[in-house]
């Protein structure tokens, strides 16, 4: 829906279902009562998330057309997509599999290619649209320094030919498009030092020549294209679980002319660590309610010293739990936005009201996108009704940013 401060929706990766007459089920059936509830007179956005199967199947037959018309009927839009995950991502287990294929990959480069091609049929006219994407690769899965930089300049180059392409688009029709990668950690970028720091001595050090030669035209116009087709997206999450300084990493990236082209505006787990080992227990049994299998739960503790150490998974970090150097954890879990006390741990829901407060004072995207799609596993004293869920996230959003 549209607010003060840009486009405010939810993202579909909330719902279970790979094939497209699925999630167009679900749909179907969701958004009309959510839309009733929260913008009951005015048309109302949607993050749209299709996994390869379904970005393959709704451009079979009429499919498009149909959801166009469905749109159109009900009053909703599209103007961002999620092209992070791939594959499933429900009832099975994701864990580090959501990283691929990777950036490295032709299949990555084909799905992504897809989605914008079908974001630019959806996209009302007049709004620039983009797809969040996956930090290029996963970390973990390079042994050596010189297959993960191998690795990243192969996946630099293949987001080089979706820049050419989405340039084209803009040439020709004045569709604006843009690709948000989203940094994760243990993500090959999994923060905002990381992000800028491949953007400016990767994308554009490869990327000008690169675009120079492709399109006929100046570095200096190849630099405007990549930072008008290349952005990030600012999962409010992922750079908390970090502790960064969302302040200074939003002036920063506005300083150098590097957009941000969605807000997803998603809540952590934090929680910490008493120094007696009775009460640290109390916690850390607590946290354990949360070690599920399906999704990956990197943790980042803080010790005395602020230094950080870094778990790949929540079982990692509850194996180690008994250190007495952390004060302090940050668990990759997607929870509910609009409650920070979750007993005997937190959310990162300050976050959340920290960078909303920067969009207010001075915006720098118009895409909002509530992020949280881990309602099927989250601990039963959490679980409420799915519409439910998303009418009061979407209202929570909307008064923090009407006060």
């Amino acid at each position: 829906m549209r607010i003060d401060y840009g486009h405010l929706t939810f993202c579909t990766n909330i719902y279970v279902g790979e094939s497209w007459d699925t999630h167009f089920a679900v749909l179907k059936e969701s958004f009309p009562l959510i839309k009733k509830d929260l913008s009951p007179h005015e048309s109302m956005g949607i993050g749209l998330r299709l996994s390869n199967q379904a970005s393959i199947e709704i451009l079979e037959d009429d499919h498009l057309l149909e959801f166009k018309q469905w749109l159109q009927a009900v009053g909703g839009y599209v103007f961002t997509m999620n092209g992070f995950p791939y594959g499933g991502f429900h009832h099975t287990r994701v864990k580090d599999q959501v990283h691929a294929p990777d950036w490295t990959t032709d299949e990555r480069v084909g799905y992504t290619t897809r989605l914008f091609n079908i974001l630019a049929q959806l996209l009302p006219e007049g709004m620039d649209g983009g797809i969040s994407t996956s930090p290029l690769s996963y970390k973990p899965w390079f042994t050596t320094a010189e297959e993960s930089e191998d690795a990243k300049n192969i996946a630099t180059k293949n987001i080089l030919s979706v820049v050419e392409a989405l340039h084209h688009i803009h040439e020709s029709t004045g569709t604006l498009l843009h690709l948000d990668i989203e940094p994760e950690p243990d993500g090959f970028l999994e923060s905002g030092p990381e992000f800028i720091n491949w953007f400016e001595n990767d994308l554009l050090a490869k990327g000008k020549s690169y675009c120079s030669e492709k399109l006929h035209i100046t570095e200096d116009e190849a630099e405007k294209i990549l930072k008008r087709h290349v952005c990030l997206c600012y999962d409010v999450c992922h750079f908390a679980i970090g502790y960064e300084p969302h302040t200074a990493i939003i002036e920063q990236l506005r300083a150098k002319g590097i957009k941000i082209g969605k807000i997803q505006i998603s809540a952590a787990l934090k929680a910490l660590l008493p120094t007696s080992p009775v009460e640290r227990l109390k916690v850390t049994d607590e946290l354990s309610k949360f070690d599920e299998p399906t999704y990956l739960h990197q943790v980042i503790a803080k010790r005395t010293d602020s230094s950080l150490i870094r778990y790949p998974d929540l079982s990692e970090a509850l194996a180690d739990s008994h250190n007495p150097d952390v004060t302090e954890w940050r668990a990759h879990f997607h929870v509910p936005i609009f409650e920070e006390d979750l007993g005997l741990v937190k959310s990162t829901q300050t976050d959340i009201t920290e960078v909303l407060s920067l969009q207010k004072s001075n915006p720098f995207t118009n895409h909002l996108e509530v992020e949280t799609y881990t309602w099927g596993v989250l601990p039963s004293s959490l679980k409420i009704p799915l519409n439910e869920s998303i009418i009061r996230e979407l209202a929570w959003v909307n008064t923090k940013m009407s006060s």
